[in-house]
């Protein structure tokens, strides 16, 4: 089912907000990002039957960044629906769409604080992971949409792109005492357990590829920096 002409218009400007946020943020959280999680959502959720909430789905992938606590303080990151209420109330006067009324802000801005890895991960180490987290379908399409482009080749350039940001060094020797703190243990320590935390059937075939591409760049890796074993 395609979007009303009052949803697309506060697509529209909800595209427009993210796009002025991700500005500020560095390759590896860039508009492009965004864009690429809004795609593999819907195509995620588009797929499924029956449908989760389209508008939800877009809505949630387009804003899902805007308040990554890798960028923003965690008293701004705090309270997801505080900080979207203002544009949600004025999508209301300006195109007769009321999400809060309807309850659909309420979701998104859930899912928005509920995408994370590291907030499923506290989550479910406090035993905290709920029913809804379980069961809502929007939000695994958007979790699985921002895991997916966390792996493969994307996933390996915004590894790197975060890397040179923060001046995290790409490959550290396993006998130095920063070992633990390089792109590649990275890889290690997250990348290559989201093949087994995606939820949605089409985001775990997806995922399948993607990781073999993850692996496999990590065996390179390995060969290239043990140079000599290989003459």
């Amino acid at each position: 089912m395609s979007l009303t002409p009052q949803e697309n218009a506060v697509v529209l400007e909800a595209e427009q907000v993210m796009n002025e946020a991700m500005a500020k943020y560095d390759p590896s959280h860039d508009a492009f990002h965004v864009q690429r999680v809004r795609r593999t959502a819907l195509a995620l959720a588009n797929s499924l039957s029956p449908k989760p909430d389209l508008l939800v789905v877009e809505l949630a992938a387009l804003l899902h960044d805007i308040l990554d606590k890798k960028y923003v303080s965690a008293e701004q990151a705090a309270d997801p629906y505080s900080f979207f209420l203002p544009f949600f109330t004025s999508m209301a006067s300006k195109h007769g769409l009321d999400l809060v009324q309807d309850g659909r802000a309420q979701q998104i801005a859930q899912i928005v604080d509920n995408v994370s890895w590291s907030t499923e991960s506290k989550l479910r180490k406090n035993n905290l992971w709920s029913e809804w987290h379980q069961t809502c379908v929007e939000l695994h399409c958007v979790q699985d949409a921002d895991r997916l482009d966390a792996i493969g080749a994307f996933g390996i350039m915004r590894c790197a792109a975060y890397s040179a940001a923060v001046n995290r060094p790409l490959y550290v020797p396993a006998d130095d005492p920063r070992a633990n703190d390089s792109a590649i243990q990275h890889f290690h320590d997250k990348l290559v357990l989201i093949r087994d935390r995606l939820k949605t059937a089409p985001g775990k075939a997806l995922g399948e590829k993607r990781h073999n591409v993850l692996t496999a760049f990590i065996a390179s890796v390995e060969e290239e920096y043990n140079v000599t074993e290989h003459l």
